[in-house]
């Protein structure tokens, strides 16, 4: 070992890094603009009083904008937690939004666990001066619980792809989850259901934010990051042992054995620290102007790109490099599969706001950095300020995107808005018009993630039981959350619903179920709504840490109908490649109406299509589609009577919407669709060959 570096310290890693052959700690921590910082590191019996100290000196521990050194555990034996002090200039006028406070108790960024002491104050973080005992703290490496790598290499489904959104808590703690009370809500809660999500059929799951956030933000989904690098507290069975990295492993392992893979919904957009009212816990104290985007105005001094007070500087060169490597510790110490990034138009925001399209920095970084090469990058491609790049727009080439054309026409077409056939049309062949498979530009299929619900909006069974939000609980006088094209079929909410009503939700709610299965690209659904979870008609329970938005297990028994749709249309699905290729479908579909030809008048609410399976050494398969009211009868215009077989109507109550049986064959040329159904028939490749019903069975004998 380097001398210099054993009196010095060293600027790399960031972070707190436990060096056992040494028996030393190496600390190190970026702050361009501070002056003055301090280390202090905390035993376990008392959380005010530092029971070690360290004034870095610019002259021995400090390279460039890195303040670093090197502490011996004999220094400070009962050491168990630390944070820093640090210093710097006041504000300054333009675009130098100082925050310094030297009192304040600051967190490392890179810290991979925080400790909240049992005196733990948001509020105290907010006003100025000393918060010591009040504070979260990072824990120190070697005080941290791992149980080696749950595996070496990600998952990587292909046509099967089904995507599970999840919120980690609300997965399990509803008492109707049926597991050990202490797993509720927690990532080992997700291992008790793992057989459920294997039943299901799902593929992937994507978890909601599971970065640390702070737990008294009131902030249920967890899209107010405090860290990084840590998983929250609160998803361990117990939050104050340290266990989160051991026992997210834990799930990642089990579920990587079960063939699923685990994507996590990364917030690199902003923090819970919030505008110059908000709370300093860590980036605000450390170095404001460098981690967060400024505006000029002293009094409004934060860029507010990310509706939520303040906007990532992910234009900035350092910035970029803590997400890099926050991205690499997720992938390569805690095995995920792949990342979906909130807002992530933020990341082609310049230091003055302004977009650059061309060449983001931080897009290009994450797009080539060699460890990061086999994760799946998924993007929410607008941001709060305005910005919308859903496509051909976005500058993350190999980049999936949530679609929200495809949500938006699906929503408004199911319930019976007309003038649509061919913008559905152009959904479910995959979105070629915003994913253009044109020489230059070479885009695929599978990039699209197509969904009509998540986690931002109505569940999908309040989307066709409400028309008027009921966010009141939120506590915004019912004015937030999203402006959905819903429909309540008649009946405004649950109580006294007529049964006809029922009747025709689980209809529709199994419409659009096939219809996103059915589809070209990346199926994507939250969770419950495979047996119509309800949220009572609110759809931005953001900070509803409770029954709303707690996944209730008994509508799994009460709705198994649904249930058992959900699961068979999955299954067909992924028995069936030729519906999600790595390519457009082009000559392998044909198009056709009620009638022949496809009826693109502004009235229409019909559409059928033939897409054939000989290319893909599949079935062929047919599609009826009518979103009218009144029932359609559809002529079949491929094959002769008898070829085909159906396998799905919606139009018809369970068992009878979904045959799980090949023999109920359509000896007619004609089917008569039901109001508001989806009908799903298959043509063998015998059949299509030329071979009919009569040739088959004398072939069997």
């Amino acid at each position: 070992m380097n001398r210099w570096e054993r009196i010095e310290g060293t600027p790399f890693p960031f972070g707190a890094t436990w060096l056992a052959t040494e028996q030393a700690f190496n600390f190190s921590i970026y702050s361009k603009h501070g002056e003055s910082i301090r280390l202090l590191l905390y035993s376990q019996s008392d959380l005010v009083h530092p029971c070690f100290e360290y004034e870095f000196d610019y002259l021995k521990n400090k390279s460039g904008p890195t303040w670093h050194c090197r502490v011996p555990i004999s220094q400070a034996p009962d050491a168990y937690y630390y944070a820093y002090h640090v210093d710097g200039p006041a504000p300054e006028p333009g675009f130098n939004w100082h925050n310094f406070d030297a009192a304040k108790i600051l967190l490392d960024p890179y810290a991979k666990n925080v400790f909240f002491p049992e005196d733990f104050s948001h509020d105290a973080a907010c006003q100025p001066g000393s918060n010591a005992g009040k504070a979260p703290l990072g824990v120190l490496p070697s005080k941290l619980h791992f149980s080696g790598k749950p595996h070496d290499k990600p998952l990587r489904h292909g046509s099967d792809l089904v995507i599970y959104e999840m919120h980690v808590r609300g997965f399990t703690r509803h008492p109707s989850s049926a597991i050990a009370e202490a797993k509720h809500g927690t990532f080992l809660g997700i291992v008790e259901k793992i057989p459920y999500l294997v039943d299901l059929g799902v593929t992937a799951v994507e978890l909601m934010p599971v970065f640390q956030f702070d737990p008294q933000d009131d902030n249920y989904w967890g899209y107010m990051p405090l860290n990084f690098f840590a998983p929250h507290h609160g998803y361990s069975t117990d939050p104050n042992a340290s266990h989160q990295q051991d026992e997210f492993r834990k799930m990642v392992k089990a579920l990587h054995q079960a063939g699923i893979e685990i994507i996590l919904d990364v917030v690199f957009n902003h923090t819970c620290e919030g505008d110059h009212h908000g709370p300093t816990y860590s980036f605000k104290g450390i170095d404001s102007s460098t981690f967060y985007m400024t505006s000029g105005n002293p009094d409004a001094p934060f860029a507010n790109y990310s509706g939520t007070g303040n906007t990532l500087h992910t234009a900035n060169r350092a910035v970029r490099r803590s997400i890099i490597d926050s991205l690499r510790y997720w992938d390569t110490e805690m095995c995920v599969d792949g990342f979906r990034f909130d807002l992530a138009s933020i990341f082609t925001r310049s230091t003055d706001g302004s977009i650059d399209l061309d060449d983001p920095p931080v897009i290009s970084q994450i797009g080539t950095d060699v460890e990061l090469t086999d994760c799946r990058l998924i993007a929410e491609p607008w941001d709060a300020g305005g910005a919308f790049q859903l496509g051909q727009k976005f500058p993350g080439q190999r980049w999936m995107q949530w679609n929200a054309r495809y949500r938006d026409t699906l929503q408004q077409f199911v319930r019976g808005d007309r003038g649509l056939i061919g913008d559905l049309m152009q959904r479910l062949y995959g979105s070629d018009d915003l994913f253009p498979d044109d020489r230059m530009h070479a885009y695929q299929p599978p990039l699209s993630v197509n969904y009509v619900t998540s986690h931002d909006g109505w569940t999908l069974y309040d989307l066709v039981s409400y028309t008027e939000k009921r966010n009141w609980a939120n506590g915004h006088d019912n004015q937030d959350g999203a402006d959905e094209y819903s429909s309540n079929c008649g009946w405004e909410g649950d109580e006294g619903a007529p049964e006809t009503v029922v009747q025709l939700r689980k209809q529709q709610v199994k419409n659009f179920a096939c219809l996103l299965m059915l589809s070209n690209g990346t199926p994507m659904f939250r969770m419950g709504d495979e047996f119509m979870q309800t949220q009572q008609g609110n759809n931005n329970p953001y900070n509803q840490d409770n029954e709303t938005s707690w996944l209730d297990w008994d509508l799994l028994h009460t709705n198994a109908d649904v249930f058992r749709f959900f699961q068979r249309m999955i299954a067909f699905r992924k028995q069936h490649p030729s519906i999600s290729r790595s390519r457009f479908w082009r000559d392998d579909v044909k198009w056709y109406g009620a009638e022949h030809a496809v009826d693109l008048s502004a009235p229409s609410q019909q559409l059928a299509f033939c897409l054939h399976g000989g290319s893909q050494n599949d079935d062929d398969i047919y599609v009826i589609i009518n979103a009218a009211d009144t029932p359609v009868e559809f002529g079949i215009h491929e094959g002769q009577a008898g070829d085909w077989t159906r396998v799905v109507d919606t139009g018809r109550q369970s068992p009878d919407d979904f045959w799980d049986a090949s023999d109920d064959r359509v000896n007619i040329v004609t089917y008569p669709a039901s109001a508001r159904s989806v009908v799903v028939l298959l043509r063998s490749g015998l059949l299509r060959s030329g071979k009919h019903t009569n040739e088959i069975a004398n072939d069997s004998d």
